[in-house]
């Protein structure tokens, strides 16, 4: 991750440098002699997003205490093989709940009826897989 950081620090730098000379040879331009703001703001907000990255990596990696699995040399496969969280394989709401999302989505494109109807199902979708775990065949 330290190399990633470094990289991405460098990138934002290019960034600003191609912002920068993007500014200039649009204003050293014969035909317009202006600044074309559309580009420029562009390279500037690409070079934003990059700092924004490295700043926050930077950040992460100096608060895990240690270096991960990933950055070492070294290391094994099952060296960085962590708990990914927990699935429910047989579960069907996830399903339903992107149907309902698409529901309400097809209803923002189309009529604000659909969306009403999609986001009831959506409500209930989202309770029935949050309490899944709680009644029926995988009740804990």
């Amino acid at each position: 991750m330290k190399a990633n950081v470094k990289l991405y620090w460098i990138l934002t730098v290019f960034f600003f440098l191609v912002a920068a000379l993007y500014t200039v040879w649009s204003l050293l331009d014969q035909a317009h002699q202006r600044v074309e703001w559309v580009g420029t703001i562009a390279l500037l907000l690409s070079g934003l997003l990059w700092a924004l990255i490295a700043f926050y990596l930077g950040k992460v990696h100096s608060a895990q205490g240690a270096e991960l699995a990933e950055d070492r040399l070294d290391a094994n496969i099952e060296d960085g093989d962590a708990e990914q969280g927990h699935f429910s394989p047989w579960s069907w709401w996830p399903i339903v709940l992107a149907a309902s999302v698409s529901l309400v989505f097809l209803g923002v494109a189309i009529g604000p009826w659909i969306a009403f109807i999609g986001g009831g199902i959506l409500i209930v979708s989202l309770v029935g897989w949050t309490y899944e775990y709680y009644r029926g065949y995988f009740a804990r």
